[in-house]
């Protein structure tokens, strides 16, 4: 069955989208089998479609068993009547006989535009996710589309993509920050968590509570990250309320927390507007993990850290200082703790100075000293 306007259409796929006829020629098989045992109510029968993009072609082929006695004429056929098509067939062969098929063409064609349009569907939306992926982990900025009553989801426009209604960007509740008034048309720079297929549209499930939120509006508002002068260690966040960043310089001569901060606080202040005023404490990293762990507790001041343990310690504050590096409902020791990766004990100063336990601790760092003792 000569079949040229159907190959000319998938050599302009080729020409225009990129797109191979093979992606086309097996899934479009497989339609026209199951479109044609349909048809026929022919389900018992095996047949065979061979099509040659080359000669613009599409071959039907019965498919029967060579037997020495017929059984059932839809799956059997004689070896005799087979060596008649050829001479070389043997008992249990398959035997390939080409036909013609009546009345199918109008069927066949609808197959084919189907196959053409579903293939050409998902082979653009791979395309598109795959032209998406590497965005996985960035910031993008959003602006609010619609707002979904029963799922609470947001869908937002990507205005950094150019994929328009090929990619939804979707904010669930837990991603969304409760400062945040997510009104339709109001944009916000989104942390890009993953990308899915799903459905008809490449899916960029984005987040505004994600610690990664944090780093990425940091390297996206501070030149000396962007360039390699200073460099993120690690991110703590309670989402909403305060978030600590831990910094370093790879040039001494480079103030890692003045260039986060910037000039009259211009940098931070820009990354606390746009998460509504959450909190964040820039703070210098140290190879020193006691040092680390004193300056994770600001705005506390610390008077000594003690490692009493794999990767556990005891801070010593201020009588006054204590519910300060505690924070409200722990959160500031809790944040501490997860920028460090340490444990954390928290003590005043009265209740240890003096004391049996004072004296049973190693002075591993105290912050009036001179650092590791």
């Amino acid at each position: 069955m000569k079949s040229k306007e159907f190959f000319e259409a998938l050599e302009a796929l080729r020409v225009t989208k990129g797109i191979e006829p093979e992606l086309f020629v097996e899934a479009l098989k497989n339609a026209l089998i199951a479109a044609y045992k349909k048809q026929y109510e022919c389900n018992s029968s095996e047949v065979d479609i061979r099509i040659d993009a080359e000669k613009n072609t599409i071959k039907y082929y019965s498919v029967k068993i060579a037997v020495d006695k017929v059984q059932d004429d839809d799956k059997e056929i004689l070896l005799a009547e087979a060596r008649e098509l050829k001479k070389n067939y043997k008992l249990g062969d398959k035997v390939y006989q080409e036909f013609i098929p009546k009345e199918f063409g109008r069927i066949a064609a609808q197959t084919a535009r189907q196959v053409i349009f579903q293939k050409l569907h998902e082979a653009e939306r791979d395309q598109t996710f795959h032209e998406y992926s590497d965005k996985r982990d960035g910031l993008m900025t959003c602006i609010v589309q619609k707002i979904d009553d029963k799922t609470n989801n947001i869908y937002l426009d990507l205005v950094d993509g150019d994929e328009e209604g090929k990619v939804e960007g979707i904010l669930m509740p837990q991603e969304q920050l409760a400062s945040d008034k997510y009104l339709v048309g109001n944009k916000f720079k989104m942390y890009v968590k993953y990308i899915k297929n799903a459905g008809k549209n490449t899916q960029v499930i984005l987040s505004r509570t994600d610690k990664g939120l944090i780093k990425k509006l940091f390297e996206n508002q501070v030149p000396e990250i962007q360039d390699g002068i200073v460099g993120i260690k690690s991110v703590s966040r309670e989402a909403g309320q305060r978030s600590k960043i831990a910094i370093y310089s790879t040039d001494a001569s480079i103030d890692a927390v003045g260039a986060c901060v910037g000039n009259k606080g211009t940098r931070v202040n820009a990354i606390v507007e746009e998460l509504g005023g959450e909190k964040i404490d820039i703070i210098l990293w140290s190879e020193n993990p006691l040092e680390f762990i004193a300056k994770a507790l600001s705005p506390a001041k610390v008077l000594s850290v003690t490692e009493i343990g794999d990767k556990m310690a005891i801070a010593i504050v201020p009588d006054d200082k204590l519910s300060l590096a505690i924070g409200k409902d722990g959160q500031n020791a809790k944040l501490a703790a997860r920028l460090t990766g340490w444990k954390i004990d928290i003590k005043n100063e009265s209740s240890v100075i003096g004391t049996e336990f004072e004296k049973n601790l190693p002075k591993n760092y105290n912050i009036e000293g001179e650092g590791a003792e």
